[in-house]
């Protein structure tokens, strides 16, 4: 591609338990199982341990940084801004960041998807399942669409295009792991493994992008008094199971951690459930 890539990375933190394994335990705690097969790391997982990260879509053990991949054929500019894909099939959300290389949220990224439908067929003629969407302040996005079929030669997954303002696009594809075709796909990359789980009939997945954007790190999240009707706090440990309410809102906790500044029940979803 031109000029960027992806990457996460796994930062241990003065508690000894890295913030990739955390996330990690967070994410398979819920009541849900996790589809077999690799587990890849997040970006967020080492969003504030102030080092800079390398501009790949993933690292197992900081090392082989994985290339981005071909648009393939079947790529259609000038599709919908939207941030849903309606049709037929699975029900998919999947969601996560857009960071920099020093772990900052990078807002406004354009962020375009493509896929096949439910049968593995491309709509080349109209833009059913195809749409872009842009992060929001916090370098979050979240796509709802189906979970795509099957065609000959390749295994179940998703195209997207990425681009922050300013700079070159990255051009990638989003696997799911514990699918049979991803060991004979020539094209696949265990690097661009999403997180997924299964959530009633339909799934959920995670996955961060990391671009090649220079910039600051992130100062320290406030640590202005919380809002009412807050019993959470920062600097408990609190066990999966454990309720708290924060802004009037219950949570219950998903994974075992003790608690810090910025990591709000509102603000990991890894880690707390609104009930």
């Amino acid at each position: 591609m031109e000029g960027e890539n992806i990457r996460t990375g796994e930062q241990t933190g003065r508690d000894g338990i890295s913030r990739k394994t955390l996330f990690k335990a967070a994410l398979i705690a819920a009541p849900v199982p996790l589809l077999a097969g690799q587990v890849p790391a997040l970006a967020r997982d080492s969003a504030a341990s102030g080092g800079p990260l390398t501009p790949t879509p993933y690292c197992d053990d900081g090392d082989d940084p994985t290339p981005p991949q071909t648009e393939g054929p079947y790529f259609k500019p000038n599709s919908p801004q939207r941030t849903v894909l309606p049709g037929a099939g699975t029900k998919l959300v999947v969601s996560g960041y857009v960071f920099g290389l020093a772990c900052q949220p990078l807002a406004n990224v354009l962020l375009d998807f493509w896929q096949a439908d439910n049968n593995g067929a491309y709509d080349n003629v109209t833009y059913n399942f195809r749409g872009h969407q842009y992060t929001d302040a916090q370098g979050a996005f979240k796509l709802t669409t189906i979970v795509p079929g099957l065609y000959p030669g390749r295994t179940r997954h998703i195209h997207v295009k990425a681009q922050a303002p300013g700079r070159p696009v990255l051009t990638t594809q989003l696997y799911f792991p514990g699918e049979p075709r991803n060991n004979t796909d020539t094209i696949f990359d265990p690097a661009l493994l999403m997180t997924v789980r299964t959530v009633g009939t339909g799934k959920e997945a995670t996955f961060d992008f990391v671009l090649n954007v220079p910039g600051a790190p992130p100062t320290n999240p406030p640590t202005s008094p919380p809002p009412g009707g807050t019993t959470w706090k920062a600097g408990v440990t609190y066990q999966a199971g454990d309720q708290v309410t924060y802004d009037g809102v219950t949570y219950r906790c998903l994974q075992g951690h003790q608690a810090r500044a910025g990591w709000e029940p509102p603000n990991v979803p890894a880690l707390w459930q609104r009930v």
